[in-house]
């Protein structure tokens, strides 16, 4: 059996890494170029306390982080456009924001892949964190952003 992942296995993974990627900035503050060395040699595609990491699309990695810390203000004013009132970025836990970022820039971004499969998953990713309910947070506000920047 072969252990080359196809490639919406290795997408799925290089957008979990990125939102891990994109934690870690927030909490730490750690360069872009280390964190990205960081994960291409220690994370991506490893096993690390007996969790194996599934080999990520690399070039997908890198697009995503960097580009959602290179539009971070961008993103973060189509993020808080799309919160109830009364409602700010700075009261979403690290992980959301992280995932709502990542999110935000790839349907902003990457136009070569569909919203629906977008949207799906970063409430993929979301299942990793959190429950029900903040997966449903995360599919409609991806949804009310998408309607905005891929709007005909």
């Amino acid at each position: 059996m072969s252990r080359t992942p196809n490639r919406t296995q290795a997408r799925a993974a290089a957008r979990l890494a990125a939102v891990q990627a994109l934690y870690q900035h927030e909490m730490e503050g750690t360069a872009v170029p280390v964190l990205l060395h960081e994960f291409h040699n220690h994370r991506l595609g490893a096993t690390i306390e007996d969790a194996e990491y599934a080999e990520a699309d690399v070039d997908f990695f890198d697009d995503i982080v960097r580009g959602a810390t290179a539009r971070a203000g961008e993103i973060d004013l189509a993020i808080e456009k799309k919160l109830a009132t009364g409602w700010t970025l700075a009261r979403l836990d690290k992980p959301m924001k992280a995932i709502l970022r990542a999110g935000t820039y790839e349907l902003m971004a990457r136009a070569d892949v569909p919203v629906g499969a977008t949207i799906s998953e970063y409430v993929d990713v979301a299942h990793a964190f959190y429950e029900r309910r903040e997966t449903g947070f995360v599919n409609g506000l991806l949804d009310g952003i998408a309607k905005d920047v891929r709007a005909a």
